[in-house]
């Protein structure tokens, strides 16, 4: 089967390098902003929105400017990769798969992304790019499989460059059984089998540093140098929770994935879940201060990212992830089936008030999100049973299905 995937390092330009890469970021950005705002004019005057092969015909005319000649400078893929993305961005708004595309602003995701014309040598750690030379890189595993694109980036004052691939693999064979998982603060995951992951709260870890070099930057002189070296401190400091995050994330999914053939997971909800609750003048909100608290555990946790990562990295080993309703996962007894918000009298311990079983309220929410996942997956097979008898298919039932396609 066919595997797309990225691989990620640290860039090492020398000056001009770098000058000459925020160059090509500055007028992606700019050749976006003036295609998305053509775009908003176009339709305020119930016009019909330009394609992207529109878009990049008016390109020579922007190089052309006398006010613009300096995109000329630029790689031309480059700039025409930026309006892909402004296509894509409105498609998805058209989907209802995302809001309306919002103009880019200096500083905020800078990057700028080459279709072809790239060339590695690992053997020396380096890349080609065009209009930029040859540029060392800190490698710190293979690039396997073709170059489909690369993109370059500027992440906390440090240039990265990410490399999509396309290579054959074959189908994996899934390891391990089924296993249930609940998410949760005090213990980041909870597995159906008794184990649980402990979080790693990197946000936590570095409040007050982060608050401090935040106070630091607000008394600064706005742009003047000591004001760019105290951004960049909170920048620095962003990254490093970032990083935290991520690192931790992926050690997790990988021994969830290695261990296991099919996970059942929560189907949470998590913007819902960390919506701010103070309200409005007319409706005042209440124990805002500790819904606030809330809140920034629950973002700390990073479980949409815990949940992508699980999905992709399931599929490539031959398993699945089946999403479950969160709805009284932890309310529930998983001995006589009782549902009651009294039977959870504190947020770590579970005590039927029918039956009178007590154990951890984690893991009774693991062992419930099992129980759903499985009636899930045997009513799956059951459709698909019936699907492969109607069409006279010799397809096992639920063959290849993943990335919660059981999910409700």
């Amino acid at each position: 089967m066919q595997r797309l995937q990225a691989f990620k390092y640290e860039l090492m330009p020398n000056g001009e390098q770098q000058r000459n890469m925020r160059r090509f970021a500055g007028a992606c950005r700019f050749v976006f902003n003036q295609g998305l705002a053509l775009q908003k004019a176009r339709h305020d005057q119930g016009e019909k929105k330009l394609s992207a092969f529109a878009l990049n015909n008016l390109l020579p005319a922007w190089k052309n400017c006398p006010a613009t000649q300096w995109l000329k400078d630029s790689p031309s893929q480059t700039l025409q990769q930026s309006l892909k993305d402004l296509e894509r961005a409105y498609s998805n708004f058209f989907a209802k798969r995302a809001a309306f595309p919002r103009f880019k602003k200096k500083g905020k995701g800078d990057s700028f992304r080459y279709p072809q014309g790239c060339k590695l040598d690992q053997a020396n750690n380096r890349i080609f790019l065009p209009k930029l030379g040859w540029l060392r890189y800190r490698n710190s595993r293979e690039v396997l499989g073709a170059i489909k694109n690369v993109t370059v980036s500027l992440h906390a004052q440090k240039w990265f460059v990410s490399i999509q691939t396309e290579r054959e693999v074959a189908q994996s064979v899934p390891q391990g059984g089924i296993v249930g998982i609940d998410l949760g603060i005090t213990r980041f995951a909870t597995l159906s089998d008794g184990s649980f992951i402990a979080p790693v709260n990197s946000f936590k870890q570095h409040q007050v540093a982060l608050r401090k070099a935040q106070q630091a930057l607000s008394r600064k002189t706005q742009f003047s140098n000591n004001w760019k070296k105290a951004k960049a401190r909170v920048q620095q400091l962003h990254a490093r929770i970032g990083n935290i995050r991520k690192d931790f994330l992926h050690q997790a999914t990988n021994a969830i994935s290695q261990n296991h053939a099919i996970v059942c997971l929560e189907d949470l909800k998590v913007r819902a879940m960390s919506k701010s609750a103070a309200g409005d003048a007319d409706q005042p909100g209440r124990n805002v201060r500790a819904k606030s608290g809330l809140n920034q555990a629950i973002l700390d946790q990073g479980w949409f990212e815990f949940r992508r990562q699980l999905d992709y990295k399931l599929a490539w080993r031959g398993g699945f992830l089946i999403a479950v309703p969160a709805r009284n996962t932890s309310r529930t007894c998983p001995c006589c089936d009782h549902v009651s918000a009294d039977n959870r009298q504190t947020q770590a311990q579970f005590r039927c008030v029918e039956c009178g079983f007590e154990e951890n309220a984690d893991l009774v929410g693991a062992i419930n999100v099992l129980r759903r996942g499985e009636a899930l997956l045997e009513q799956g097979q059951d459709n698909a049973q019936i699907a492969c008898e109607v069409s006279g298919a010799v397809i096992p039932p639920a063959a290849g299905t993943h990335r919660g396609d059981l999910a409700a």
